[in-house]
């Protein structure tokens, strides 16, 4: 069941930030849209980091003092990320070991090509074994 690709159940329309940005951006990013995960790119589209809502939680940093920072100040650089031949069971793998949530999908280039999140999978998952329920 976990042996099709990822690029059969990543997101591929993607609002992605830039470094550059503030977390002003990203706050309102998080709650118009009711997302937790941003993936930051450059210029062309090169991955360069990912910022979480958790990650904006603890600065613990008054709203009002979101302008005073950047994207590229609060995101982590290390990210863990895909390909999207690799199979949804390794994405599975990977959040039940470090407790992710979400990671990047990219290409061999380190183009950003989607995102697959914990909830995809559960989707997968549920539809798999209930076909018949429309979710």
């Amino acid at each position: 069941m976990m042996n099709e690709p990822i690029s059969t159940i990543m997101k591929t329309k993607l609002i992605t930030v830039k470094p550059e940005d503030s977390l002003d951006v990203v706050r309102a990013i998080f709650l118009s849209r009711n997302i937790h995960h941003l993936p930051v790119v450059d210029n062309d589209y090169q991955l360069v980091g990912i910022i979480t809502s958790h990650d904006t939680y603890r600065l613990n940093l008054k709203f009002e003092d979101y302008h005073k920072l950047t994207v590229g100040e609060v995101m982590v650089r290390k990210i863990a990320k895909l390909s999207p031949e690799e199979k949804i069971g390794v994405a599975a793998e990977l959040f039940l070991l470090n407790k992710f949530h979400a990671t990047p999908i990219v290409d061999a280039t380190n183009k950003l090509v989607g995102l697959v999140t914990d909830f995809d999978i559960l989707r997968y998952s549920f539809k798999k074994a209930y076909p018949t329920q429309n979710i």
